[in-house]
């Protein structure tokens, strides 16, 4: 494992670990998008099914329970324990639109037409465009928190920062997975106008991020 890959699966807990952390402390799930949280716990469901047929290492496996359980959690925090907090009516992305070409796309595109790879490349498709339904709720209400902004940060990064393993992999040990490496470079275009707008408003103290309102 190279630091690159261990720096993205970092950031990857780090935002998921913000994310809960921000309903809990609050008691509030006001400005998440549950479909995003849905879309994701289905993406390690679907990528994790080898759970207790494949071992690879201690740290994979660990990874695998901790990022199934925290998905999970979340979507019990929004749906169950503080669903009344949860704003449905500004969540209203049709997820059905990702769903259905991701779906497709995972039996046109994969490595070997068998049940668990169909499904892990689903789950690689399916989590290019997870965040869409959040991105699309912070457009639509105008502005996002900062701790829902740090979220998203931390989830970008650890795209980028897998967007360079793959870099280095491909130069220390030939490898290059074509869908992977496709599907990482389409989710961090989604995240480049945000990344603009973190740095010059956030980060400069500005509390919430104020996006253009769809017309």
């Amino acid at each position: 494992m190279n630091i690159f890959r261990l720096a993205g699966d970092v950031s990857h807990l780090l935002a998921i670990i913000i994310l809960l952390g921000k309903i809990w402390w609050s008691k509030s799930c006001a400005g998440i998008s549950g479909k995003s949280q849905v879309l994701f716990a289905l993406v390690f469901t679907t990528r994790y099914l080898d759970l207790f047929t494949v071992f690879i290492s201690a740290y994979n496996t660990v990874m695998k329970v901790v990022f199934l359980a925290l998905a999970y959690a979340t979507v019990y925090l929004i749906y169950m324990r503080f669903r009344t907090t949860y704003n449905s009516e500004n969540d209203t992305f049709r997820v059905e639109f990702l769903l259905v070409p991701v779906i497709g796309l995972s039996f046109l595109e994969n490595y070997s037409f068998t049940p668990m790879e169909i499904l892990w490349t689903f789950s690689i498709f399916l989590e290019a465009v997870a965040i869409m339904p959040q991105l699309f709720m912070i457009t639509k209400t105008g502005e996002a928190e900062s701790i829902t902004t740090h979220y998203l940060c931390f989830l970008g990064l650890y795209r980028a920062l897998y967007i360079a393993n793959w870099v280095w992999r491909y130069h220390t040990e030939g490898f290059f997975d074509q869908i992977a490496v496709v599907s990482g470079v389409v989710q961090t275009i989604f995240y480049c106008d945000f990344f603009y707008l973190y740095v010059t408003r956030v980060l400069r103290g500005r509390g919430k991020m104020s996006l253009p309102m769809p017309i």
